[in-house]
């Protein structure tokens, strides 16, 4: 059973663009406040309010380099969203239908 308030708090993460935008951008490759900015037509203080809430969120995490602090997807949570998600946008019935599905491992050594 999925934690609904943990679903609710992701919905309500990526229900602003800019931060599905960020994400998209960050599985791509590893980036700065300023390279990202520049590719959402944002201010910078804008991208990193958004860095912020992704990283309390544990979806990004940041790497001081020098005077620069560059951003990188955290896949595992990123997999762990994608699978609340999922689902929660799984229809009842489907759900059930994966729930009925037998291990095949475990269907070799069953007896008829």
């Amino acid at each position: 059973m999925i934690d609904p308030e943990e679903a609710a708090r992701l919905f309500k993460l990526f229900g602003v663009a800019a931060r599905v935008q960020i994400v998209q951008l960050l599985e791509e490759r590893v980036l700065c406040v300023g390279a990202l900015a520049a590719r959402l037509d944002m201010t910078s203080a804008a991208v990193s309010q958004h860095l912020r809430i992704l990283r309390d969120a544990g979806l990004v995490e940041r790497e001081k380099q020098g005077n620069f602090a560059h951003y990188r997807v955290n896949r595992e949570r990123l997999e762990e969203c994608r699978r609340v998600i999922t689902h929660v946008l799984t229809p009842p019935a489907e759900k059930e239908e994966e729930s009925c599905v037998p291990d095949m491992k475990d269907a070799g050594n069953r007896t008829s």
